[in-house]
């Protein structure tokens, strides 16, 4: 009895150091895993009037799929075109690489930065997984249909920001966030360059102005592309939308 008694003395303190650490990952642990992705679309004739471009394209083109939390997830698994092989004639067409068309770094950066964190989520861990959904909802919107169907065409007349929110509102049912190019003077109008449409984990489409209760920080404010000059649409400024020249 002694025996036992000394060997749970023994034994005990260990149990406690081990339920402590198991209590203490628990607490610390953060909660990964994002709560809404947002499917980016570019204008590239606005984006080429910043950029050197090496392709002249007239419709809207992808710019990424990226989950509201986390950037650069998994430095270790890299991009490999050969996974998504099947799929790359019709990246080369919806999600070119505008300024070298030939090369797979521009789908190697948003893998790297954005894919590996939608990755963790099951419905998206791979890369084949990842670049499908991408071209899947880049189809369910039909983000070209939409805006000519509203009388939204590039134009050399203005639009006003109302104009194509409320057209988008009214065709998908939820708040897009609409991106501009903005003008050096007061004079002159935005231009209009990016246009993101937010989708919740099961893939329905979801406000991008609401943000769900939890702990998950949106990235930068939203602030995607802050080097490349394109935020928010002023709602009191025209916007130009750029046709071909």
């Amino acid at each position: 009895m002694s025996a036992t008694r000394s060997a749970m003395r023994l034994h005990f303190p260990l149990l406690v150091c081990l339920a402590a650490a198991m209590s203490s990952a628990v607490i610390t642990s953060p909660i990964k895993l994002w709560t809404k992705v947002i499917l980016t679309q570019q204008w590239p004739k606005t984006f080429c009037s910043t950029e050197h471009c090496q392709l002249n394209i007239s419709y809207w083109t992808l710019h990424g799929l990226w989950p509201d939390k986390g950037e650069f997830c998994n430095s270790s698994w890299h991009f490999n075109a050969t996974e998504i092989e099947d799929l790359i004639p019709d990246m080369k067409k919806v999600w070119p690489d505008l300024l070298n068309p030939s090369s797979f770094h521009f789908w190697k950066y948003e893998w790297s930065k954005h894919g590996t964190c939608a990755a963790e989520a099951d419905s998206l861990n791979s890369q084949h997984k990842y670049f499908s959904k991408a071209l899947e909802l880049y189809q369910k919107v039909d983000l070209n249909s939409m805006l000519q169907k509203a009388n939204i065409t590039p134009s050399d007349k203005y639009y006003t920001f109302s104009d194509i929110e409320q057209a988008m509102e009214n065709f998908y049912g939820v708040k897009p966030k609409i991106q501009c190019l903005h003008p050096s003077t007061n004079s002159e109008p935005q231009t209009l360059g990016q246009i993101e449409i937010c989708f919740d984990a099961d893939f329905t489409l979801y406000d991008c102005e609401k943000h769900f209760a939890t702990n998950t920080l949106s990235r930068g404010q939203w602030d995607q592309n802050k080097s490349s000059g394109l935020s928010v649409c002023s709602p009191d400024i025209p916007v130009y939308y750029p046709p071909d020249s």
